[in-house]
Protein backbone atom coordinates (compact mmCIF):
# COMPACT_ATOMS: atom_id res chain seq x y z
CA UNK A 1 0.00 0.00 0.00
CA UNK A 2 1.25 3.34 -0.67
CA UNK A 3 -0.34 6.70 0.79
CA UNK A 4 0.55 9.37 -1.35
CA UNK A 5 -1.73 12.14 -0.03
CA UNK A 6 0.38 13.90 2.52
CA UNK A 7 -1.17 17.07 1.27
CA UNK A 8 -4.02 16.42 2.48
CA UNK A 9 -3.42 14.58 6.22
CA UNK A 10 -0.24 12.26 7.34
CA UNK A 11 -0.44 9.24 9.19
CA UNK A 12 0.68 9.08 11.96
CA UNK A 13 4.78 8.65 11.94
CA UNK A 14 5.84 5.60 13.68
CA UNK A 15 7.72 7.04 16.16
CA UNK A 16 4.56 9.46 17.41
CA UNK A 17 2.71 6.05 17.67
CA UNK A 18 5.95 4.89 19.71
CA UNK A 19 5.68 7.66 21.79
CA UNK A 20 1.73 7.60 22.09
CA UNK A 21 1.44 3.65 22.87
CA UNK A 22 4.34 4.51 26.11
CA UNK A 23 2.51 7.79 27.07
CA UNK A 24 -0.66 6.37 27.03
CA UNK A 25 0.45 3.73 29.74
CA UNK A 26 2.08 6.33 31.21
CA UNK A 27 -1.46 7.29 33.17
CA UNK A 28 -0.30 10.88 33.43
CA UNK A 29 -3.63 13.02 32.22
CA UNK A 30 -4.95 15.81 34.16
CA UNK A 31 -5.90 19.26 33.56
CA UNK A 32 -2.67 21.31 32.55
CA UNK A 33 -3.94 24.32 34.16
CA UNK A 34 -4.89 22.31 37.98
CA UNK A 35 -2.17 23.59 40.53
CA UNK A 36 -1.64 19.65 41.96
CA UNK A 37 1.32 18.61 41.02
CA UNK A 38 0.21 16.33 38.12
CA UNK A 39 -1.21 19.23 36.23
CA UNK A 40 1.84 20.86 36.80
CA UNK A 41 4.04 17.96 35.46
CA UNK A 42 1.13 18.26 32.19
CA UNK A 43 1.67 21.91 32.05
CA UNK A 44 5.91 21.98 32.26
CA UNK A 45 5.38 19.14 29.34
CA UNK A 46 3.32 21.91 27.25
CA UNK A 47 6.36 24.35 28.09
CA UNK A 48 8.84 22.09 26.88
CA UNK A 49 7.07 21.56 23.57
CA UNK A 50 7.10 25.11 23.09
CA UNK A 51 10.56 25.61 23.93
CA UNK A 52 11.26 22.46 21.32
CA UNK A 53 8.92 23.60 18.63
CA UNK A 54 10.06 27.45 18.55
CA UNK A 55 13.68 25.84 17.62
CA UNK A 56 12.33 24.17 15.10
CA UNK A 57 10.43 26.77 13.20
CA UNK A 58 12.72 29.82 14.26
CA UNK A 59 10.88 31.76 16.27
CA UNK A 60 10.99 32.84 20.20
CA UNK A 61 8.52 30.13 22.41
CA UNK A 62 6.19 32.99 23.28
CA UNK A 63 5.34 33.96 20.05
CA UNK A 64 3.53 30.36 20.06
CA UNK A 65 -0.13 30.14 20.59
CA UNK A 66 -1.18 26.88 20.74
CA UNK A 67 -5.06 25.76 19.39
CA UNK A 68 -6.72 23.13 17.20
CA UNK A 69 -4.67 23.97 14.02
CA UNK A 70 -4.71 25.76 10.80
CA UNK A 71 -8.43 26.70 10.37
CA UNK A 72 -8.92 28.15 13.64
CA UNK A 73 -5.36 29.61 13.67
CA UNK A 74 -6.47 31.57 10.48
CA UNK A 75 -9.99 33.04 11.71
CA UNK A 76 -8.08 34.10 14.82
CA UNK A 77 -5.54 36.20 12.85
CA UNK A 78 -8.03 37.71 10.60
CA UNK A 79 -10.17 38.37 13.83
CA UNK A 80 -7.13 39.91 15.18
CA UNK A 81 -6.16 41.96 12.73
CA UNK A 82 -9.58 42.87 10.71
CA UNK A 83 -12.16 42.77 13.75
CA UNK A 84 -11.12 46.26 14.63
CA UNK A 85 -13.86 49.13 15.41
CA UNK A 86 -11.47 51.86 14.70
CA UNK A 87 -10.37 50.34 11.41
CA UNK A 88 -9.67 52.72 8.87
CA UNK A 89 -7.94 50.46 6.00
CA UNK A 90 -10.38 48.49 4.43
CA UNK A 91 -8.23 47.14 1.91
CA UNK A 92 -6.48 43.25 1.23
CA UNK A 93 -4.20 42.04 -0.56
CA UNK A 94 -4.80 38.38 -0.87
CA UNK A 95 -2.83 35.60 -3.55
CA UNK A 96 -6.09 33.76 -5.49
CA UNK A 97 -4.67 30.62 -4.58
CA UNK A 98 -5.45 30.40 -1.12
CA UNK A 99 -6.77 27.85 0.72
CA UNK A 100 -10.49 28.26 1.41
CA UNK A 101 -9.71 28.54 5.00
CA UNK A 102 -7.96 31.30 4.72
CA UNK A 103 -10.27 32.48 1.16
CA UNK A 104 -13.78 31.78 3.45
CA UNK A 105 -12.08 34.09 5.92
CA UNK A 106 -11.31 37.10 3.88
CA UNK A 107 -14.51 36.43 2.21
CA UNK A 108 -16.42 37.14 5.11
CA UNK A 109 -14.86 40.26 6.22
CA UNK A 110 -15.66 41.18 2.53
CA UNK A 111 -19.27 40.57 3.08
CA UNK A 112 -19.52 41.65 6.59
CA UNK A 113 -17.28 44.21 7.07
CA UNK A 114 -16.98 45.60 3.83
CA UNK A 115 -13.42 45.10 2.98
CA UNK A 116 -12.29 45.11 -0.46
CA UNK A 117 -10.04 41.94 -2.05
CA UNK A 118 -7.28 42.84 -4.31
CA UNK A 119 -5.86 39.91 -5.85
CA UNK A 120 -2.44 39.25 -6.80
CA UNK A 121 -2.00 37.93 -10.42
CA UNK A 122 -0.33 34.64 -10.97
CA UNK A 123 2.10 33.10 -13.41
CA UNK A 124 1.38 30.16 -15.45
CA UNK A 125 3.43 28.27 -13.29
CA UNK A 126 1.24 29.37 -9.92
CA UNK A 127 3.58 31.24 -8.67
CA UNK A 128 2.36 34.59 -7.75
CA UNK A 129 3.96 37.90 -10.16
CA UNK A 130 5.81 40.01 -7.58
CA UNK A 131 6.50 43.07 -9.63
CA UNK A 132 2.83 43.47 -10.17
CA UNK A 133 2.02 42.59 -6.29
CA UNK A 134 5.21 45.27 -5.28
CA UNK A 135 3.05 47.68 -7.80
CA UNK A 136 -0.41 47.04 -5.99
CA UNK A 137 1.15 47.60 -2.51
CA UNK A 138 2.75 50.87 -3.50
CA UNK A 139 -0.68 52.29 -5.04
CA UNK A 140 -2.63 50.70 -2.40
CA UNK A 141 -0.10 51.42 0.43
CA UNK A 142 -2.36 53.96 3.05
CA UNK A 143 -5.50 51.77 2.72
CA UNK A 144 -4.08 47.95 3.32
CA UNK A 145 -5.23 46.34 6.41
CA UNK A 146 -3.64 43.08 5.44
CA UNK A 147 -1.27 41.26 3.14
CA UNK A 148 -2.37 37.51 2.69
CA UNK A 149 0.19 35.22 0.55
CA UNK A 150 0.63 31.84 1.15
CA UNK A 151 3.85 30.22 1.45
CA UNK A 152 3.05 26.76 -0.61
CA UNK A 153 -0.05 25.81 -2.48
CA UNK A 154 -1.96 22.57 -1.23
CA UNK A 155 -2.56 21.70 -4.39
CA UNK A 156 0.32 22.50 -6.89
CA UNK A 157 2.98 22.68 -4.13
CA UNK A 158 4.33 25.94 -6.05
CA UNK A 159 6.61 27.62 -3.07
CA UNK A 160 5.94 31.32 -3.40
CA UNK A 161 8.35 34.04 -3.28
CA UNK A 162 7.10 35.53 -0.28
CA UNK A 163 10.54 37.02 0.49
CA UNK A 164 10.81 39.52 -1.88
CA UNK A 165 7.17 40.75 -0.89
CA UNK A 166 7.78 40.85 2.25
CA UNK A 167 10.31 43.80 3.08
CA UNK A 168 8.24 46.49 1.37
CA UNK A 169 5.26 45.26 3.71
CA UNK A 170 7.76 45.94 6.84
CA UNK A 171 8.76 49.30 5.15
CA UNK A 172 4.88 50.39 5.01
CA UNK A 173 3.89 48.24 8.29
CA UNK A 174 1.48 46.72 6.73
CA UNK A 175 0.19 43.16 8.57
CA UNK A 176 1.35 39.90 6.43
CA UNK A 177 0.13 36.71 6.68
CA UNK A 178 1.22 33.53 5.61
CA UNK A 179 -0.01 30.21 5.88
CA UNK A 180 2.47 27.79 6.24
CA UNK A 181 0.24 24.81 6.78
CA UNK A 182 2.05 23.11 3.97
CA UNK A 183 5.73 24.40 4.31
CA UNK A 184 6.60 23.88 8.05
CA UNK A 185 7.40 19.80 8.35
CA UNK A 186 7.56 19.20 4.84
CA UNK A 187 10.03 22.73 4.23
CA UNK A 188 13.11 24.42 5.16
CA UNK A 189 11.21 27.37 7.14
CA UNK A 190 12.60 30.03 9.61
CA UNK A 191 9.81 32.14 11.42
CA UNK A 192 12.49 35.31 12.36
CA UNK A 193 13.95 35.36 8.89
CA UNK A 194 10.67 35.05 7.13
CA UNK A 195 10.24 38.25 8.19
CA UNK A 196 6.25 37.60 8.05
CA UNK A 197 3.93 38.38 10.99
CA UNK A 198 1.74 35.44 11.23
CA UNK A 199 1.77 31.95 10.48
CA UNK A 200 -0.15 28.90 10.96
CA UNK A 201 0.25 24.98 11.96
CA UNK A 202 -1.73 22.22 11.75
CA UNK A 203 -0.58 19.17 13.29
CA UNK A 204 -2.21 16.27 11.13
CA UNK A 205 0.04 17.95 8.36
CA UNK A 206 3.23 16.77 9.90
CA UNK A 207 2.75 13.00 11.19
CA UNK A 208 1.66 14.20 14.52
CA UNK A 209 -2.32 13.62 16.08
CA UNK A 210 -5.19 15.22 14.54
CA UNK A 211 -6.89 18.27 16.42
CA UNK A 212 -3.54 20.40 17.69
CA UNK A 213 -1.75 23.35 15.68
CA UNK A 214 -0.98 26.53 16.89
CA UNK A 215 -0.30 30.27 15.56
CA UNK A 216 3.21 32.19 15.45
CA UNK A 217 2.87 35.84 15.82
CA UNK A 218 5.88 37.80 15.59
CA UNK A 219 4.02 40.32 17.98
CA UNK A 220 1.38 38.06 20.49
CA UNK A 221 -0.08 41.00 21.98
CA UNK A 222 -1.57 41.81 18.64
CA UNK A 223 -3.71 38.33 18.82
CA UNK A 224 -7.11 39.17 19.81
CA UNK A 225 -8.23 35.44 21.82
CA UNK A 226 -11.34 34.34 19.56
CA UNK A 227 -12.05 31.23 22.05
CA UNK A 228 -12.03 32.88 25.75
CA UNK A 229 -12.57 29.51 27.68
CA UNK A 230 -10.27 30.25 30.87
CA UNK A 231 -7.59 32.26 30.20
CA UNK A 232 -5.15 29.54 28.83
CA UNK A 233 -2.05 30.32 26.65
CA UNK A 234 -1.75 33.67 28.46
CA UNK A 235 -5.38 34.62 27.61
CA UNK A 236 -4.29 34.85 23.73
CA UNK A 237 -6.52 31.21 23.37
CA UNK A 238 -9.15 29.91 25.94
CA UNK A 239 -10.11 26.06 26.56
CA UNK A 240 -7.86 23.27 27.92
CA UNK A 241 -4.79 22.57 25.50
CA UNK A 242 -4.76 19.20 23.76
CA UNK A 243 -1.26 18.37 25.17
CA UNK A 244 -1.61 14.96 23.59
CA UNK A 245 -1.83 16.12 20.72
CA UNK A 246 0.96 19.27 21.46
CA UNK A 247 3.56 16.52 22.42
CA UNK A 248 3.18 14.96 19.10
CA UNK A 249 3.68 17.71 17.09
CA UNK A 250 6.87 18.61 19.18
CA UNK A 251 8.29 14.73 18.56
CA UNK A 252 7.29 15.15 14.30
CA UNK A 253 8.82 18.53 14.12
CA UNK A 254 12.19 17.47 15.43
CA UNK A 255 12.30 14.16 13.45
CA UNK A 256 11.70 16.52 10.71
CA UNK A 257 14.19 18.88 11.92
CA UNK A 258 16.50 15.82 11.57
CA UNK A 259 16.20 14.76 8.55
CA UNK A 260 16.32 17.37 6.34
CA UNK A 261 18.77 16.39 4.13
CA UNK A 262 15.84 13.06 2.77
CA UNK A 263 13.85 16.18 1.48
CA UNK A 264 16.64 16.48 -1.65
CA UNK A 265 16.37 12.73 -2.06
CA UNK A 266 12.55 13.13 -2.42
CA UNK A 267 13.10 16.06 -4.66
CA UNK A 268 15.45 14.06 -7.11
CA UNK A 269 13.07 10.95 -7.05
CA UNK A 270 9.98 12.71 -7.57
CA UNK A 271 11.99 14.72 -10.43
CA UNK A 272 12.90 11.31 -12.25
CA UNK A 273 9.18 10.23 -11.37
CA UNK A 274 8.17 12.97 -13.56
CA UNK A 275 10.57 12.68 -16.23
CA UNK A 276 9.69 8.60 -16.52
CA UNK A 277 6.32 9.90 -16.73
CA UNK A 278 6.38 12.28 -19.56
CA UNK A 279 8.31 10.05 -21.66
CA UNK A 280 5.39 7.48 -21.37
CA UNK A 281 3.28 10.49 -22.69
CA UNK A 282 4.89 13.65 -24.08
CA UNK A 283 1.34 15.68 -23.27
CA UNK A 284 0.67 14.97 -19.34
CA UNK A 285 0.94 18.75 -17.97
CA UNK A 286 2.50 18.99 -14.58
CA UNK A 287 1.29 21.86 -12.76
CA UNK A 288 4.16 24.28 -11.50
CA UNK A 289 6.76 22.26 -13.69
CA UNK A 290 9.10 25.10 -13.86
CA UNK A 291 8.75 26.27 -10.35
CA UNK A 292 10.26 25.76 -6.98
CA UNK A 293 8.49 23.55 -5.46
CA UNK A 294 7.77 21.30 -1.98
CA UNK A 295 9.86 17.78 -2.76
CA UNK A 296 7.20 15.36 -2.34
CA UNK A 297 4.66 17.14 -4.64
CA UNK A 298 3.71 16.52 -8.09
CA UNK A 299 0.15 17.54 -9.66
CA UNK A 300 -0.41 16.18 -13.31
CA UNK A 301 -2.82 15.88 -15.67
CA UNK A 302 -3.60 13.37 -18.85
CA UNK A 303 -5.87 15.66 -21.09
CA UNK A 304 -8.90 14.16 -21.45
CA UNK A 305 -9.10 12.08 -18.83
CA UNK A 306 -10.86 12.49 -15.68
CA UNK A 307 -9.03 12.54 -12.54
CA UNK A 308 -11.08 10.58 -10.45
CA UNK A 309 -10.90 8.18 -12.98
CA UNK A 310 -7.02 7.58 -12.84
CA UNK A 311 -7.79 8.01 -9.15
CA UNK A 312 -9.56 5.04 -9.14
CA UNK A 313 -7.40 3.03 -10.91
CA UNK A 314 -4.51 4.36 -8.51
CA UNK A 315 -6.76 3.06 -5.47
CA UNK A 316 -7.29 -0.47 -7.43
CA UNK A 317 -3.56 -0.83 -7.24
CA UNK A 318 -3.76 0.14 -3.82
CA UNK A 319 -2.31 3.63 -3.80
CA UNK A 320 -4.34 6.52 -2.51
CA UNK A 321 -4.04 10.20 -3.87
CA UNK A 322 -6.54 12.36 -4.58
CA UNK A 323 -7.37 15.01 -7.32
CA UNK A 324 -7.46 18.65 -6.46
CA UNK A 325 -11.06 19.62 -8.19
CA UNK A 326 -14.31 20.05 -6.61
CA UNK A 327 -17.22 17.91 -7.41
CA UNK A 328 -20.79 18.05 -8.12
CA UNK A 329 -23.16 15.57 -9.46
CA UNK A 330 -19.73 13.38 -10.45
CA UNK A 331 -18.87 16.54 -12.82
CA UNK A 332 -15.25 16.89 -11.89
CA UNK A 333 -14.96 20.96 -12.36
CA UNK A 334 -11.85 22.77 -12.27
CA UNK A 335 -10.61 24.11 -9.23
CA UNK A 336 -10.18 27.64 -8.40
CA UNK A 337 -6.46 27.04 -7.97
CA UNK A 338 -5.94 25.58 -11.94
CA UNK A 339 -8.07 28.61 -13.05
CA UNK A 340 -6.29 31.44 -11.84
CA UNK A 341 -3.30 30.08 -13.30
CA UNK A 342 -5.56 29.64 -16.76
CA UNK A 343 -5.96 26.72 -17.03
CA UNK A 344 -8.64 25.35 -19.62
CA UNK A 345 -11.24 22.87 -18.18
CA UNK A 346 -10.26 20.02 -20.62
CA UNK A 347 -7.09 19.68 -18.72
CA UNK A 348 -8.09 20.96 -15.02
CA UNK A 349 -10.43 18.25 -15.09
CA UNK A 350 -8.06 15.21 -15.86
CA UNK A 351 -5.87 16.40 -12.48
CA UNK A 352 -4.60 14.15 -9.95
CA UNK A 353 -2.29 15.17 -6.84
CA UNK A 354 0.35 13.20 -5.42
CA UNK A 355 2.64 14.07 -2.45
CA UNK A 356 4.33 12.43 -0.55
CA UNK A 357 6.73 12.38 2.63
CA UNK A 358 10.43 12.94 3.32
CA UNK A 359 10.35 9.49 4.55
CA UNK A 360 9.29 8.01 1.10
CA UNK A 361 11.10 7.97 -2.06
CA UNK A 362 12.42 6.05 -5.22
CA UNK A 363 10.86 3.01 -4.03
CA UNK A 364 7.46 4.63 -4.09
CA UNK A 365 7.64 6.85 -7.09
CA UNK A 366 8.29 3.29 -8.75
CA UNK A 367 5.48 2.03 -8.03
CA UNK A 368 3.66 5.12 -8.73
CA UNK A 369 4.87 5.31 -12.16
CA UNK A 370 4.09 1.63 -12.39
CA UNK A 371 0.70 2.29 -11.85
CA UNK A 372 0.22 5.59 -13.74
CA UNK A 373 0.91 3.42 -16.35
CA UNK A 374 -1.11 1.13 -16.30
CA UNK A 375 -3.98 3.14 -15.79
CA UNK A 376 -3.11 5.68 -18.33
CA UNK A 377 -3.22 2.24 -20.91
CA UNK A 378 -6.27 1.36 -19.84
CA UNK A 379 -8.03 4.54 -19.64
CA UNK A 380 -6.94 5.95 -23.15
CA UNK A 381 -7.82 2.89 -24.59
CA UNK A 382 -11.52 4.00 -23.19
CA UNK A 383 -11.39 7.44 -24.15
CA UNK A 384 -10.02 6.20 -28.07
CA UNK A 385 -13.22 3.83 -28.14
Amino acid sequence: MIYADYNGSSPLLPEVSEYLTKRIHSHLFANPNAIHSMGQKINMGIEKCREMISQVVGCHPDQIIFNSGSSEGIANIFHSILNLKDQTKKKIIISPIEHAAVMNAALYYKEEWAYELIFTPITEDGVIDTKKVEELILKNQTELAMICIMSANNESGVIQPIDKIVPLAQKFNIPFFSDTTQTIGKHAFHFEKSGVDYAVVSSHKLGALVGAGFIIAKNPVTIKSLVFGGGQERGLRGGTQNYLGIETMAIALKIFSERTSQLLQLKLARENFEQEIKKLCPEVVIFGEKADRLAGTTLLSFPGIHGQAVQIELESHDIFATTSAACSDNQPETSKVLLSMGVPDDIGRGVIRLSLSFSQGQKEYSSLAHALKSAYTKLSKIKSY
